[in-house]
């Protein structure tokens, strides 16, 4: 397992926990975090990032986020897995995703995550997973 490796696969325990100031201290001060690519806004600086996981872990009754492949190469760390969580309502969201995080030493200084955001949207609203969703997210994990 690659250093960078583990330290994503720590701070998605982190979020497990909801531990935010965990996850917060594996982010750059000046984090660029795209957390929905192509449908919102980058968040710029850990006061952003803490805002929006504060809003995010307000609905999360259980996390279940997983990877399943990863490559890393120089200061990126691709990876490919599924952020599913069960909402305060008991509601489940699977959605798969690939993601590409720059790194600072140690720090994450630049995270992006590629979703279709109308599989999560569906989910939200209550609609089950469909056949292909279930069969991408049900892959071994890599760790």
């Amino acid at each position: 397992m690659t250093s960078r490796l583990r330290l994503y696969l720590d701070l998605i325990e982190d979020w497990k926990r909801r531990d935010i100031d965990a996850v917060l201290a594996r982010l750059t001060d000046d984090i660029v975090w795209h957390y929905a690519v192509a449908g919102q806004p980058p968040l710029r600086s850990k006061r952003a990032a803490r805002k929006f996981l504060e809003n995010f872990a307000g609905i999360l009754a259980e996390v279940r986020w997983r990877v399943f492949d990863a490559a890393e190469v120089g200061d990126r760390l691709f990876v490919e897995g599924v952020d599913e969580f069960f909402t305060k309502d008991g509601i489940r969201v699977a959605t798969p995703y690939a993601g590409v995080l720059e790194f600072r030493g140690d720090l994450i200084c630049g995270w992006r995550d590629y979703f279709d955001g109308a599989v999560a949207e569906a989910m939200r609203g209550g609609y089950a997973a469909s056949p292909q969703v279930e069969e991408l997210i049900a892959r071994p994990v890599i760790a």
